[in-house]
């Protein structure tokens, strides 16, 4: 009996849980990943609704329980540090999710979890792709030449393997006009265990969040957006400390650890969205198909559930590609569509210029807080929640 293989391209959340499922159903999976080693590091993600399920059904959910970021609750504070208003993080699924955790620990939980046989191409990319009328047809950057049953895209958001596959009319990219930059530094006695957010007037906002590994991280994000990432690194910083120059708050203290921080990572929020997710052989996963960005929220719990759903619809469909990739896409597209349809007028919401716009956010987050509405609030922060069961997996893979 033929053994099926993939290749995937990516070793992102998306692509780490479409290998363990695709290997876990016994196909040969290769991970081609363009970093030149596994990449630890990164912010906090969670994982909410559905993708618990998953993280249940391949055994890691106590693990990534236990690596938890430490982060207890989500305040708004003034310039001096005091809180305003407090978001609910009661529930497993708050503004503080029961499973926070950072994006480096929780790919690694999720790839020294893999089965065995899973095969890791690090500092190489797909360089060509050519969907045959028996397999897929792989050259990368470094010359290898792969051949595979199917082709999964886990790449992010600004996915070139996507756009050498899909016509550009398939894919839709919007700038949403934020810059968010993310940094890694020293924690200092005044920090505490909880995600504190502080906005100041342009469009600014200076966050805080704990960690698990005895630092802090940072972000510092604004709209409208200027272009950051298209400068190099001191002549970003430089523009980004004029910017918050009298912001307030714990902004310096910020802007000087970022000038020797080395995971300092600058993103200009975007949405991806594909009138199809797959083509011939070839499939997308994750944010390189969907991108839903920090301002929709749950990207790491779709990308994790859609590498379950992937499997198990091919599973369910043997022998008819087809057939599962169009089955995977009916499961996961209503989950995706309810995240990326961001509420009329959040931006301006999140990311006030004035004083005046400061203040009446103020006024509406208390009202939205206050005990008659906390409910409706809490609402806000579910996100891959659905009344479905997920698609079972035949054959005891889970």
């Amino acid at each position: 009996m033929h053994e099926r293989s993939a290749v995937v391209s990516g070793a992102s959340i998306a692509g780490l849980s479409a290998a363990f499922w695709l290997r876990r159903l016994g196909w040969q999976v290769t991970v081609i990943e363009r970093a030149p080693a596994f990449r630890d590091g990164g912010q906090n993600v969670d994982v909410r609704g559905v993708a618990r399920e998953v993280l249940y059904r391949m055994g890691l959910f106590d693990a990534v329980k236990r690596q938890n970021t430490t982060e207890t609750g989500t305040v708004l504070v003034d310039a001096s540090g005091a809180v305003t208003m407090e978001l609910p993080s009661d529930g497993q699924d708050g503004a503080t999710a029961e499973l926070e955790v950072l994006r480096g620990d929780f790919a690694r939980i999720i790839h020294d979890g893999l089965p065995p046989g899973v095969t890791f191409v690090y500092g190489d990319t797909v360089e060509d792709v050519a969907d045959g009328p028996g397999d897929v047809r792989i050259v990368t950057a470094q010359g290898r030449e792969l051949r595979c049953d199917l082709l999964v895209i886990a790449e992010g958001v600004r996915s070139a393997t996507r756009d050498r596959v899909f016509p550009a009319g398939d894919v839709t990219t919007t700038d949403l006009d934020v810059t968010m930059v993310f940094g890694t530094i020293p924690r200092t006695p005044g920090d505490d265990d909880r995600w504190r957010w502080h906005n100041a007037t342009r469009g600014r906002q200076i966050h805080l969040r704990p960690d698990n590994h005895g630092t802090t991280r940072a972000i510092l994000a604004y709209s409208p957006g200027d272009g950051l990432t298209r400068l190099d690194r001191g002549e970003a910083l430089a523009r980004l400390r004029t910017r918050y120059a009298d912001a307030g708050w714990e902004a310096p203290r910020v802007l000087d650890a970022f000038d020797t921080s080395d995971d300092v990572y600058i993103d200009q929020l975007a949405q991806v969205r594909m009138a199809s997710w797959h083509r011939g052989r070839t499939v997308m996963a994750g944010d390189a198909g969907w991108c839903v960005t920090p301002m929709g929220g749950g990207g790491a719990s779709l990308a994790l559930t859609s590498g379950y759903v992937l499997a198990a619809e091919l599973a369910r469909h043997p022998g008819d590609t087809e057939a599962a990739l169009t089955a995977y896409e009916a499961w996961m597209r209503p989950l995706v569509d309810d995240v990326q349809s961001l509420p009329r007028g959040l931006k301006h919401f999140a990311y006030p210029q004035t004083r005046t716009g400061l203040a009446l956010r103020h006024l509406a987050g208390k009202l939205l807080t206050s005990p008659p509405l906390r409910p409706l609030a809490a609402k806000l922060t579910q996100v891959a929640e659905t009344g479905r069961e997920l698609p079972e997996i035949p054959g005891g893979a889970v």
